[in-house]
């Protein structure tokens, strides 16, 4: 799969609110009112991860999680990387589970 432009990028980037462009990533910070609020959300997206045999660099500073996704066999941003951003976002927004809230 090809990486997408920068356009391609900042288009599908529009859709994904909370979601920044970090060098060859796509990234969102989400913050929990608890530790063990933010682990539920990391077995979650695990499991959307797994669904999608594409897995999210997760990084987990107390009640902060950090999502960071690329497709690292094209060293950079694809469309998979889109859709699991996006599946991430229909299942666990905040709109969704009142657990998380996002934060730039």
């Amino acid at each position: 799969m090809a990486k997408l432009s920068d356009a391609q990028v900042e288009g599908a980037l529009k859709s994904l609110k909370g979601w920044r462009r970090d060098g060859d990533f796509i990234t969102k910070d989400f913050r929990f009112r608890t530790f063990l609020g933010g682990i539920r959300f990391v077995d979650a997206v695990a499991k959307i991860a797994e669904s999608q045999e594409h897995h999210p660099d997760i990084h987990v500073v107390w009640t902060k999680v950090t999502l960071s996704v690329q497709t690292h066999d094209e060293g950079g941003i694809t469309k998979w990387d889109v859709a699991l951003a996006k599946e991430i976002e229909k299942h666990l927004s905040p709109g969704k589970k009142k657990r998380a809230s996002s934060s730039r």
